[in-house]
């Protein structure tokens, strides 16, 4: 490549009919002058193209680490979105394991209480039985009392002796409310 320093040194021979000499180094001197501008012009391209180049390059690989943030964000949220939705089934079976514990426990519960009442009814029926049984067995006593107590004696004189019975409660005169007290622990 020609630089413009040998545009400046280089020397035609002389000939006769030759061009003028004033007017060849003019026009050497701006093609000089031309050339250097020309070759700096180049030079900063030059360095602008490197600039330019290394900034590419450094968007390229920000770019290659943007991509690979965006996939390693992207497997993230699915590692994310599995382990939700792994988290969701096991709370899920858990709720249904509470439920189905607290639904056999509230039969069992159930069927205690079902047995309970059955065994309060039979108890009560039991008691009534042997409850009635008892009034029945009493009532035939006093039947039976009454009928040798009274057998001797005359129904005249049964009802004076309940008439006299009669006056002297009569006598004593008392009220439901002197009994209530007197029941209750009270003096009259």
């Amino acid at each position: 490549m020609i630089t413009p320093l040998d545009i400046q040194n280089k020397e035609f021979p002389k000939v006769v009919r030759g061009y003028k000499e004033e007017e060849v180094d003019g026009f050497l001197d701006l093609l000089t002058l031309d050339l250097e501008k020309m070759l700096e012009e180049n030079r900063r391209l030059k360095d602008q193209v490197k600039g330019l180049t290394t900034e590419v390059e450094r968007y390229r690989n920000s770019e290659g680490a943007v991509l690979e943030t965006l996939e390693a964000a992207k497997a993230l949220m699915g590692d994310i979105s599995t382990s939700a939705e792994k988290r969701a089934e096991i709370l899920l079976k858990n709720a249904e394991l509470d439920a189905q514990l607290i639904q056999r426990e509230a039969k069992e519960n159930i069927e205690r209480l079902n047995e309970e009442l059955v065994s309060v009814r039979n108890r009560l029926n039991i008691f009534r039985a042997r409850y009635r049984s008892l009034l029945e067995s009493e009532l035939e006593k006093f039947d039976t009392l009454s009928a040798e107590l009274f057998a001797d004696k005359d129904m005249e004189e049964l009802k004076n002796y309940t008439e006299s019975k009669t006056a002297s409660v009569e006598h004593a005169s008392f009220t439901k409310a002197t009994i209530t007290n007197l029941r209750k622990g009270e003096k009259v």
